[in-house]
């Protein structure tokens, strides 16, 4: 920003504070006007996102005490007015250099002149350079533009069902605390992006944004898959080949009757409908992963009927595929 720039632009008429504002009510204005014009609330939009630019520019001076002084002296100086670059001016008033004139032993349309000149070329140092030798500062006019605040990495580990129900959870960044909703449904390692929760920017930027690594301890018998839950479901031998209808666990503590087909083969996938999990995409299912248990000792008698079927279906190779498959 350059000296003109302060003469020509009121901040705190941008800013909607009086020039007796103290340093909170500036710093509160700043944010509420930077909250409502931010870019991710107004995609799009060029006339909210320069109305930013410009609310950020404002703070960035009337927030550091030294240059809110040297703003005051300029505008006071100048009566916050826009000057011409050659002599005379609407209405028949003096141009800048009448004006600096006066300052520097000249007066009227005689005695030592100051020449503005916009972009510094031949005829000696521009606008900025007078002020920044009047205010010590450099040819830049000596303030540092808004920037933003940089991106923070965070992580927090959830148990299973707080994750899949979703929660508000602290976390500590840099020394100070902060909440970020978690959302249902979220997976191990997902990323979460909480705009400006990062650092703060310099002067008076916006800030950075918070990146949350979320981890999900595991459950006893539920994993998740987007919306739907899954549970593998343990069958005896007599269940899988003759069908049969179980009762299993749901995840909002009930339960329900699920129909095994006759004939169900071990990983074999049944459905429950909207027994999953509720996010903003919908509900999902439950998907019954079903296991044919095999017994690891036998009765006698159990061992008897076993054998008894392995000579009624001898004439069956679940394998009669497999050599022919395998030189496809």
């Amino acid at each position: 920003m350059t000296g003109q720039d302060w003469m020509e632009k009121d901040f705190y008429a941008v800013l909607g504070v009086s020039k007796s504002a103290d340093a909170n009510e500036i710093k509160k204005a700043f944010r509420k006007l930077a909250r409502s014009l931010h870019p991710d609330h107004n995609p799009g939009n060029a006339k909210a996102e320069a109305k930013f630019k410009e609310v950020g520019e404002a703070y960035a001076v009337l927030s550091d005490p030294e240059q809110r002084k040297q703003y005051d002296q300029l505008r006071a100086m100048t009566g916050g007015a826009r000057f011409s670059a050659g002599p005379g001016g609407a209405g028949g008033s003096g141009g800048f250099e009448d004006l600096f004139g006066g300052m520097f032993g000249g007066g009227g349309q005689g005695g030592t002149r100051v020449r503005y000149n916009q972009q510094g070329g031949a005829g000696g140092g521009g606008f900025e350079d007078i002020l920044g030798g009047m205010f010590g500062g450099g040819g830049g006019g000596g303030f540092r533009q808004p920037r933003p605040g940089v991106d923070l990495a965070a992580s927090t580990t959830l148990p299973f069902r707080t994750a899949v129900e979703g929660s508000t959870v602290t976390l500590g960044v840099e020394g100070r605390n902060v909440t970020a909703r978690i959302p249902a449904g979220v997976r191990d390692g997902q990323k979460i992006r909480l705009r400006g929760k990062g650092r703060p920017g310099e002067p008076g930027g916006p800030a950075g944004d918070l990146v949350v690594t979320v981890r999900v301890s595991p459950h006893p018998i539920f994993t998740l898959d987007g919306n739907n839950l899954r549970l593998t479901l343990p069958v005896t031998f007599n269940e899988a080949v003759l069908g049969a209808t179980v009762t299993l666990p749901t995840f909002d503590g009930e339960s329900v009757r699920l129909r095994v087909p006759e004939g169900t083969p071990s990983g074999r996938v049944l459905r429950v409908r909207g027994k999953g999990i509720t996010t903003s995409k919908g509900t999902g299912d439950l998907l019954v992963t079903v296991q044919v248990v095999v017994p690891q000792k036998l009765t006698a008698a159990a061992r008897e009927a076993v054998e008894a079927f392995a000579a009624a279906t001898s004439s069956e190779d679940p394998r009669a595929e497999l050599a022919a498959r395998a030189i496809e």
